[in-house]
């Protein structure tokens, strides 16, 4: 599939992907092959059928955490391969029954968020990540590590002098200026640790981000399928070091993320845009699953952790 990504970056032919969290399943189309079983919005392009206007329903959302037991297993065996030197930080992610009134496509349809697929009928993304943009020859990422609730008595503040939020933040950060070197050159950190505000039905978040940037050469198109695999899969999501904190949670998470914690993105002919396929909800059994996580390191708190995992289950209709 990368050659194939690379063929049509060539042509300039615009083109829609995901791409799944290990790279084992890739979906490439072409715009012109598009139907209306694939909606896609990204920060205000998109190609989709509007359906026509129905009235907005009221949102009904319930959720359904794992015990704490379970997710403090994992935990703590996750702390071990820290304490052992084996990761400094991994993304420990788990999935959460939930139930709403509304389907994959009217979630879709009524979320309002930054980055938004629905995906026939199978799952829907509300990112509010972007993983890489590249347009005039300059690739962008902005990794996104570390939530708290606005409602929380001096929110900012509180989590950006957090000295945990902030080395976990600093290693994710490293990791994709690293990870950015690979394909491009003078790299830098544009802009380090910045709020972002996430509204959901129930409560406003903040989320902290960074800008990391580089230069591409001039041909950059005719190599994006190159670009994408050697960056995926993407350090905010994964850990440092990235291969053996994947290894490391394939064997705790013990569950598929399947296309979870994937790229979704687009080319049209002369820029890139894609998205981490987080806060995201699939269909299985004509049952509803929500997978989440977040970051580990030597001085998380497994209760925090775990309520920072049940609070990213969200929708974000308000």
């Amino acid at each position: 599939m990368k050659e194939y990504i690379n063929k049509l970056g060539s042509e300039k032919r615009p083109f829609f992907f995901i791409i799944s969290y290990d790279m084992s399943e890739s979906i490439v189309v072409p715009f012109d092959e598009l139907d209306d079983s694939i909606k896609f919005e990204m920060d205000g392009f998109g190609i989709s059928e509007k359906r026509q206007k129905t009235d907005q329903k009221t949102f009904i959302f319930e959720k359904f955490p794992q015990d704490f037991e379970i997710y403090s297993n994992k935990f703590n065996l996750l702390q071990n391969e820290i304490r052992a030197g084996n990761t400094y930080l991994a993304n420990l992610t788990m999935p959460t029954p939930i139930s709403s009134n509304l389907s994959l496509l009217d979630i879709y349809e009524q979320s309002k968020a930054k980055f938004k697929l629905y995906f026939k009928d199978i799952f829907v993304v509300f990112s509010p990540e972007r993983f890489i943009k590249i347009k005039d020859n300059i690739i962008e990422t902005f990794p996104m590590k570390g939530t708290i609730d606005a409602s929380v008595k001096n929110a900012k503040e509180k989590i950006l002098n957090n000295q945990k939020e902030l080395a976990e933040h600093t290693m994710v950060v490293d990791l994709l200026r690293n990870d950015l070197s690979i394909i491009a050159k003078k790299v830098k950190v544009e802009r380090f640790r910045y709020i972002d505000e996430v509204k959901t039905a129930q409560k406003t978040l903040l989320q902290v981000s960074s800008h990391i940037k580089g230069e591409l050469e001039d041909n950059w198109s005719e190599h994006i399928g190159t670009i994408l695999f050697s960056l995926l899969p993407a350090g905010s999501i994964t850990g440092a070091p990235k291969k053996k904190s994947v290894e490391i949670l394939k064997k705790i998470e013990n569950y598929d993320r399947g296309f979870f914690s994937g790229v979704f993105g687009y080319f049209d002919g002369k820029e890139l845009d894609c998205a981490v396929m987080i806060r995201f909800i699939e269909k299985k059994d004509n049952k509803l699953i929500f997978k989440s996580g977040g970051g580990i390191t030597a001085d998380s708190d497994a209760r925090q952790e775990y309520n920072e995992l049940i609070e990213k289950v969200y929708v974000p209709i308000y």
